[in-house]
């Protein structure tokens, strides 16, 4: 199918990393909606399982649990083990999978700094390699990489978070002209705050925060995302404001960032 062309998911297959909860959770929901198998990968075990089985019942799909921790070296692998197996071929790849803190980098495990470039760069950069070549033999596939917002916030307390998701959007607009012509599109999205657990609100701030137009709900963002992966766009980001708000992080003077820093990492404030 070509870009722009109406796409039936009718039957296909997705692979959605971070599938249990939050936008990931929506992103299957929303595609199963529309006929698309799931291949669920998620680290949580009963979790992942039990949110599977009610994709499955109430969209009347396959959607398969794979339960894995996507910081292990053989995590791609085994995806494409998996796959291999049961011979899916997807469609459609959503990197969504993701963690966040705030603290400063000092304070970082090296396991915690592991954690952020291996789930945000490498096990992305493996997928999509790895997904993408069997999709550029198909002469068609679809793929959905997850930044935020935050790829242009060189902000105090999330150095790791925002510099990993940096990565990710400068890869995938490389990727995305790389492939081109092959029938594979690359669709990085970049969203402003989404409710859900991510950043550590409580479900009551996250309800208020909605209300006041400040975080967008994550089935909204999850359907036009989706809408502009299957249009085979470069890249998405939510919200006129948003994309506004884009020029002014860029240009925004060191004493707003320090008081950042002097406000809250210094005060104790972590996530």
């Amino acid at each position: 199918m070509g870009k722009g062309k109406k796409t039936s998911l009718q039957g296909r297959w997705a692979v959605i990393t971070g599938a249990s909860g939050g936008i990931g959770l929506e992103f299957c929901r929303n595609l199963a909606s529309r006929g698309c198998n799931l291949l669920m990968v998620a680290i949580e075990d009963e979790l992942l399982a039990n949110r599977a089985a009610e994709v499955a019942e109430a969209y009347g799909v396959q959607a398969l649990p794979l339960t894995l921790d996507l910081t292990d070296a053989q995590a791609v692998m085994r995806i494409m083990a998996y796959m291999e197996a049961r011979s899916i071929d997807p469609y459609i790849l959503i990197n969504n999978a993701g963690i966040f803190t705030f603290s400063p980098i000092v304070e970082h495990a090296e396991r915690k700094i592991d954690r952020f470039i291996d789930l945000h760069m490498r096990s992305v950069t493996q997928l999509c390699r790895e997904v993408g070549e069997r999709m550029v033999a198909a002469g068609e596939g679809r793929m959905l990489n997850m930044s935020s917002m935050s790829c242009w916030m060189p902000m105090p307390g999330i150095a790791m978070y925002s510099a990993t998701k940096a990565y990710i959007r400068v890869f995938s607009r490389a990727l995305h002209y790389e492939l081109k012509d092959s029938g594979v599109t690359v669709t990085v999205a970049c969203p402003g705050g989404i409710a859900t657990d991510l950043f550590g609100l409580p479900e009551k701030l996250q309800r208020l925060a909605v209300g006041l137009g400040v975080l967008a709900r994550p089935e909204r963002f999850a359907a036009k995302a989706i809408d502009r992966m299957l249009k085979g766009r470069k890249q998405y980001v939510n919200g006129l404001l948003n994309r506004f708000s884009i020029f002014f992080v860029a240009v925004m003077p060191t004493p707003v960032r320090m008081m950042v820093k002097h406000r809250m990492l210094d005060r104790g404030i972590r996530v």
